[in-house]
């Protein structure tokens, strides 16, 4: 198969390894209460941490950001960096869209930042300490995300990867859906602060 032919394939993959919900598999395994009744109802490590189980939040973390770069890795080996970049897109839709969850996912924060490990990791670890840094200044986990991947395109276009920067505004602007009942909250002046008891 050439390789424009294996584009749409490469999508179609990164998809299939998106839409795993780790979170909804580690908590259904671990006998606690069905994630999508809980919190958001989102299947991502945020939501999963309302169940109390840290490290269940954390394997769902460490799972969906490795869905993304497996899908990207292996695309790219098959396929090349254009294939790798699709695949990414693919593994960011399937996580926010699942199919068999009703198109019900998560918000895309972990597996934002497994894509762009498989594709560039400096860029990986930029986001994470401009998350961190936002986050450790404004205590909200939202408004972490939200800087670090509106920085992220720009950090890409400093480097000199156009392709890859625009990728990531499309996944930035994804997010920002995703994530548009935490804007109002933080509008409303009700969301919640890390670390804050409920």
């Amino acid at each position: 198969m050439g390789s424009d032919a294996f584009l749409p394939v490469a999508l179609g993959i990164g998809y299939l390894f998106g839409s795993i919900p780790f979170g909804l598999i580690l908590t259904r395994l671990a006998g606690t209460q069905d994630l999508r009744t809980i919190g958001s109802g989102n299947i991502g490590a945020t939501n999963v941490l309302r169940t109390g189980r840290k490290g269940l939040a954390v394997g769902t973390l460490l799972g969906d950001a490795l869905k993304g770069t497996a899908a990207v890795v292996l695309c790219g080996y098959l396929g090349g960096p254009n294939a790798a970049m699709l695949a990414g897109l693919g593994a960011f839709l399937g996580h926010l869209f699942p199919v068999w969850l009703k198109f019900r996912g998560g918000k895309g924060v972990a597996v934002y930042i497994g894509i762009l490990l498989g594709l560039f990791w400096p860029a990986a670890l930029f986001f994470c300490l401009v998350w961190l840094a936002t986050a450790f200044a404004f205590r909200y986990s939202s408004v972490a995300a939200f800087v670090a991947a509106l920085l992220t395109p720009i950090m890409l276009l400093a480097f000199s990867h156009t392709a890859l920067a625009a990728l990531s505004a499309v996944l930035t602007v994804l997010m920002f859906y995703m994530h548009r009942e935490n804007i109002r909250r933080l509008r409303a002046g009700t969301e919640s602060k890390i670390g804050a008891k409920k």
